[in-house]
């Protein structure tokens, strides 16, 4: 069933992602996902590793409004509550103008935390490790400045664990940093097993044949991510 390919544009959410967690997300839209392999209600819940890349808009102005409606408007929850959904950290960085291809750590689902009636799907983006957008903690995870408006492509490269009931964002936020840890090495596997590189501690094998799916799988997702090359 993976690796899973789509696109779709990043639209306004509910801000929990930097209001709440301090670990922003992208949240794609349902009417706009291109997706051959399924429809959007048939992908399969849980958290996931893989690659993005962030699409500017045409107009080159959609982000930048959608941005300073969305850090003044007040949104309504599926409770009927309202909350604010202000950005927490004043941010320089627009990774929709640098056609770089992320790591990704990627929730589909339901938010059992917050307990959504809607499914979504978020990826989190995370800069290279000497990117300065990258926090001081210990996954080190990345803050970048909103995008909406803009088009994602995803490449859904690998499972890393069901959608879990957390008792409290703290060990929300605990479960999100170790998917981002998770990503960040088992992209890093997978690169290693392109390059050659044998190294043990990073599961690396220099004698993988040409032929094996884990020495070509992320390296071929990689480079979609980075291509205009239909899902």
């Amino acid at each position: 069933q993976l690796p899973i390919r789509l696109t779709s544009t990043v639209i306004r959410g509910f801000g929990r992602g930097s209001k709440d967690l301090g670990i922003p997300t992208a949240n794609l839209c349902r009417e706009h996902l291109k997706c051959k392999k399924m429809s959007f209600d048939s992908l399969p819940t849980g958290i996931y590793w893989g690659f993005a890349r962030i699409i500017a808009s045409e107009s080159g102005s959609e982000s930048a409004a959608s941005v300073k409606d969305y850090k003044e408007e007040t949104i309504e929850t599926e409770e009927g509550s309202s909350s604010s959904a202000s950005s927490s950290l004043p941010l320089s960085h627009n990774p929709a103008h640098d056609n770089q291809i992320y790591k990704a750590a990627i929730s589909i689902g339901y938010n059992p935390v917050y307990g959504n009636r809607d499914k979504t799907i978020e990826p989190h983006l995370i800069a290279p490790a000497n990117n300065p957008n990258r926090n001081k903690s210990k996954c080190k995870e990345t803050q970048f400045n909103d995008f909406y408006g803009s088009t994602l492509r995803l490449s859904i490269v690998g499972y890393l664990r069901p959608e879990l009931p957390f008792e409290g964002l703290e060990k929300l936020i605990e479960a999100i940093k170790g998917d981002i840890v998770q990503t960040e090495r088992l992209a890093d596997i997978e690169k290693d097993m392109v390059e050659g590189n044998n190294d043990d501690s990073k599961g690396g094998d220099e004698n993988l044949e040409e032929s094996d799916p884990r020495r070509t799988l992320a390296s071929e997702e990689s480079r979609w991510v980075g291509s205009e090359e239909e899902e």
